[in-house]
This record gives C-alpha cells, structure tokens and sequence, in this order.
C-alpha cells in the first residue's frame, strides 16, 4: 500500500538530504554495552521527508532512493549527529551566566532572583527568548527542558521564539510561593491557574510541550506542591520539572520545612511528583535507596556537571545512578546561567571529567548518549529524537573537526571515530557545530550566521 508519505519522498516533495560520516545512538550504553548502542557510517545519506527521516544508512546504498532534483547537502570531513538534548536549562538566566563567588543560594540571591524579576517586562522577556533561541541553535541543541520565570509570560515568550525556530521546547513557569523575593512570589491557586492555562495553550501544539515547574521544594509550601500533583494528575501528558538534592545544605533545609518526610526525595514522593515525565535536576547527595526509588518509580535525573563544579556543589555519582544494578535513566543538563556554557560538547566532557574524579570513569559512547539519545529518554521522546532512526524527527547538528587550527590539527591524527569524538567534546565549542538541522531544514549554519546576535528574529 502506497502512503502519502512515500509518494512525497518518491517526488521530492518537501524532501531533503545529508551526506556525510554520521554516527547514531540507538541504545543505553550503561546498560546494554557500547555495541548494541553506537553505530558508525563513514559515508552516510540522511533523506527526510515532511521533518521525519525516511532513510539512513550507507549512501551508496541507498543514494537510488533520493528523487530526482534532490541534491544532498554533503558535508566530507565532518560528523553528523543526532541534535542534542538539554534535559536542564533556564531561559531566563542567559544575561547572568559565569558569575563568580557564589554557593548555590548566595547564586539565588544575588544573581538569579534579580534577573528573574526582569522578566515581569513583556518585551525584555522575548528579546531574552530570541537570544537564549539562537544559542540552542548555535550549540547543535534542538530539544530542550527549560525553566522559565514566575510570570507567565516568561513561558509565553520561550515558547513563541521556539516555535519560530520549529525548536523542541518543554519550558513551564516557575511556581514559587515562599522562600523567595516579593516581586518573584505566586500563590498555590495562582500559579495551578496560570499553569494550567500556559499547559492548555501550549502544550502539543506544534512541537511544544509544558512542564509543571515547581523551583523546588523549599520555595513551594505543600499547599502548592499538592496543586502541582493535581494539575499534573489531571494533564499525564505533561511533564514536571523541578530540582533535587543539588547540594547538602538545600537537602537539610528542605527536609526542615518538611519535617514529616524521610528525605529530599520522599517530599516529591509524598506528593505524587515522581513517575514517568518527572525529571529532577542534579541529584548529587541522593542517597543509594533514594536513587533506587526513581528507578522504581521512572523517575529521571539531568546531571548537570558544569553548575555543579561551578557552585561547588559536589560529584554527581553518574556510573552508580546510570548503570548501577537498578539504572536510572539520566540526560545531560548545560543549567544555563549556573552552568558557564550552552555548549553540550562542553557539557559532556565536565560529565567524563566528574566521573573520573570520582574513579568511575565513562567512556566516550556513553558521554555522548547522555546528550543525545539519553537526554531524550528523560523526556519520554526517545521514540521522537535523539537516534536519528527512521521515523524519528529530523533534527541533527554537523561538527567540524577542523573548526579552529589547533583542533584541526589534533583531529588529524585521532584513530578511530571515538576519538575524534572525544577530540570534538574536549577541545570544541560553539564553533564545532557547523550547521544545526530542524525537522530536517537547515536552521543554522555557522558560516553565514550572523555575527553577534543569532538567526532568529525576537
């Protein structure tokens, strides 16, 4: 039987197409092995039709299937990946990234709560959108887990200037209604109301999705965490976004406000925030029974390495949660502004580094499938993104190795495609990432981007 899919792939219509070294992720590394999970193609094609890949594979095999007046764009000498995926990141922290001196409340107070309150101002929030936007693009980043703001139009803003992009974004508003300034405060019944109407505007429409986003449990009194768990009983679809146990302080101080709970984690537990679409950022100080518990319940973590090391927060335990006897699923998280950078190539590396620290080293595989298919995984989108397998949307980033002199130079003696991978991670940035591909059309390319601000306009 003869789709309407396949008559548009056959004649071309709204078909394009990628040659070039490609690697795919198709599995957990952690916990099937790096060969069920990594695939190599030195000379691959990618043909997608209507946003999703309609074949992958060896391009002189299956270079019969392009139609005719499709010319892949080829990219020789570079590697095609799958779009990478930030489990954690806040899109109203852009303008505050890579500030000094501060633990993880001094953070709060002195860097993160001022710019928030900025986004009270409709018009700095879509310029802010349109910036944090074009950085995802300018990083090969084409899915992502965003905190907004308190307002609702922070989530409004981030979820306009993605679809403008045609960029994967679940973001949600923050609800927050103690334990932090005036200007930043909702109230149980406000934030579940404009919650609700956020998830209602938003939520599957195009490619956007709504996260439930309490900031975590010391800032929401139980009034509103139960109002959480309603709104998120009463929409299964959506996600719920919040963090955990990121520092050994915070986890006191929260089972202080809580102090008929077992831990940090039970908090969520006790109010039915964990599940399959719960994902909780940083974990550091869980504690082995409270890691198993998100793995009973499909609970998943966004390590988030870069603002770890850069508050001081502590090593997240990343080989025991991921690949322990009862694995967690986990994803990498940039958690821009704590975290320094957009780059996941960045990201990823911090991610060997703190293993290593720890003697428990990751190997290049499973790094990369932290920002690629693991990511996704977290989300519940692995059937959607993050393989580059057929059927799945048609998002993927094209790195090249010789992006500066030193890189090119170190690129050419690396021996296999592990290396060179590691090489890109280690040495790279933004200006790895030649081109970032949305449902299969170019929506960067380093080239031609314009210098300064992005592609994007707000």
């Amino acid at each position: 039987m003869t789709t309407a899919d396949d008559t548009r792939a056959r004649t071309g219509e709204n078909t394009t197409a990628v040659r070039g070294p490609l690697v795919r992720f198709l599995d957990d590394p952690f916990r099937t092995g790096r060969d069920a999970a990594f695939t190599y193609t030195p000379d691959a094609l990618l043909i997608c039709t209507d946003g999703r890949i309609t074949a992958v594979g060896d391009h002189a095999a299956l270079r019969h299937r392009l139609p005719a007046g499709v010319t892949p764009a080829h990219y020789p000498d570079h590697v095609v990946v799958p779009g990478f995926v930030d489990t954690h990141v806040h899109g109203v922290q852009t303008d505050v990234m890579a500030a000094t001196g501060a633990d993880l409340t001094g953070w709060l107070e002195r860097r993160a709560f001022p710019e928030e309150e900025r986004f009270a101002d409709g018009r700095y929030a879509r310029e802010a959108a349109a910036a944090f936007c074009d950085q995802l693009l300018r990083n090969g980043t084409t899915t992502a887990l965003v905190f907004g703001s308190v307002h609702p139009g922070s989530a409004d803003a981030l979820f306009e200037a993605a679809a403008r992009r045609n960029l994967r974004i679940v973001c949600g508003k923050v609800l927050m209604d103690r334990n932090a300034p005036d200007a930043l405060l909702d109230t149980a019944q406000s934030g579940y109301e404009e919650s609700k109407a956020l998830l209602e505007r938003w939520h599957g429409k195009g490619r956007a999705r709504y996260a439930i986003t309490p900031r975590f449990a010391p800032s929401s009194t139980p009034e509103q965490l139960e109002a959480a768990a309603a709104l998120w009983r009463e929409h299964p679809g959506a996600l719920l976004h919040t963090h955990v146990s990121e520092t050994p302080d915070e986890a006191e101080w929260a089972r202080s406000l809580f102090p008929g709970r077992a831990g940090y984690l039970d908090i969520y537990d006790h109010y039915g925030l964990l599940g399959p679409g719960a994902v909780l950022a940083h974990g550091v100080h869980l504690s082995p029974a409270e890691r198993d518990r998100c793995a009973a319940t499909g609970t998943a973590l966004a390590h988030c390495p870069g603002s770890n090391l850069a508050l001081g927060s502590g090593l997240f335990p990343l080989r025991e949660t991921a690949g322990g006897p009862r694995p967690v699923t986990v994803g990498l998280g940039t958690d821009v502004g704590a975290g320094p950078t957009f780059s996941m190539l960045s990201t990823l590396y911090e991610a060997y580094k703190v293993a290593a620290v720890r003697g428990a080293p990751v190997d290049t595989v499973q790094a990369y499938h932290l920002a690629t298919r693991g990511g996704a995984a977290a989300l519940g989108l692995a059937d959607t993104v993050g393989s580059l397998a057929p059927g799945q949307e048609a998002d993927f980033a094209v790195l090249d190795p010789r992006a500066t002199p030193l890189l090119a130079r170190r690129a050419a003696r690396t021996e296999d495609i592990e290396e060179l991978l590691f090489v890109l991670a280690a040495m790279g940035d933004d200006r790895v990432v030649r081109a970032t591909y949305v449902a299969g059309r170019l929506a960067h390319d380093r080239d031609t981007a314009p210098a300064g601000r992005g592609e994007g306009a707000p």
